[in-house]
């Protein structure tokens, strides 16, 4: 299998929302601390174990899905596994924005960055660009 950088945006656009998904499932692997204190979530001192629910819910699953985009960015089916994953992500923060009152401005940010990656992995599955 030969590993191939896209060249032009219908291929660039679901191809950076997997490096953004994979760095991302780094980051949670290696420093789920930073990653916590980040989106302003601690494990509790009696409970550090919690500690590993970022590597395994968070990373596995963006590191998984991102090295499989990074692989067949083409793919429409992996675009799309890609853009939905981040567009129900999205959409679980705009609940949460909702009705837990956390209408704080990281919230919205991470919702605008959350829809941008759905939209940049969606937009070629669907058609928007060729």
């Amino acid at each position: 299998m030969q590993f191939t950088v896209p060249t032009e945006l219908p291929g660039l656009l679901p191809f950076g929302a997997a490096c953004v998904t994979v760095f991302l499932g780094l980051i949670a692997l290696f420093a789920p601390g930073l990653l916590l204190r980040a989106l302003k979530l601690q494990p509790h001192d009696t409970r550090p174990s919690a500690i590993g629910e970022p590597r395994s819910m968070m990373a596995g699953f963006w590191l998984g899905v991102g090295i499989v985009a990074l692989f067949f960015f083409d793919q429409m089916f992996i675009q799309l596994c890609l853009g939905a994953g981040w567009l129900m992500s999205g959409f679980g923060r705009f609940v949460s924005i909702l009705s837990d009152d956390g209408a704080s401005l990281l919230n919205w940010v991470i919702l605008l960055v959350m829809l941008a990656l759905a939209g940049a992995a969606l937009a070629p599955a669907l058609g928007f660009i060729s």
